[in-house]
């Protein structure tokens, strides 16, 4: 989710003519970052705590959103391609709307990620953290090691005729999705 809403509060001041909305599940960081934009003055962001299913899930925001972003959330998400579809769903239709998904650089098949020195740390992380958090509630847990196969998949299951995989970083994968 957002947390404590930084990324959002500097794009809220940077775009006043935009407006923006945040959402995680933890109802602390929503108040965090309420109180923060609040100290700043803007009145373009708003935070919501929910899940991201949850929050989407309803008609009026089916088309309402030209942009969507999520930066390492999904795979620790219990129903992320429910996620995903939803995602879909809320995105102005046409040129107008985009999915920006950033992700850990990994491939599905675990031996296809040998030559990754951080592997073995990321796959302890995604099992000690990011399963557990996706299994919740009878969920996926697909792990921050899902890979870039399994996300395209998803991506595409969900709508997204448009994907397109462009490295970030050493470390990250950018997903922009149409």
């Amino acid at each position: 989710g957002c947390g404590e809403g930084e990324v959002l509060l500097l794009l809220a001041a940077a775009f006043p003519s935009s407006n923006f909305t945040g959402i995680d599940l933890d109802v602390t960081a929503i108040q965090v970052a309420e109180q923060r934009a609040k100290d700043r003055g803007l009145s373009n962001v708003r935070f919501v705590a929910s899940d991201i299913s949850a929050f989407l899930e309803a008609e009026e925001k089916h088309g309402a959103f030209d942009w969507v972003s999520a930066f390492d959330v999904i795979h620790d998400l219990s129903k992320p391609a429910v996620a995903l579809k939803q995602i879909h769903a809320c995105l102005k239709k046409g040129a107008g709307g985009a999915f920006l998904m950033v992700d850990i650089k990994a491939k599905t098949p675990v031996r296809e990620n040998a030559h990754n020195s951080f592997a073995p740390f990321l796959y302890c992380v995604s099992l000690m953290h990011c399963m557990p958090v996706g299994l919740r509630d009878g969920g996926d847990g697909l792990g921050m090691m899902w890979g870039e196969e399994k996300a395209s998949e998803l991506l595409k299951e969900a709508g997204f005729g448009d994907v397109t995989i462009q490295e970030a970083d050493s470390f990250n994968n950018l997903f922009v999705c149409r």
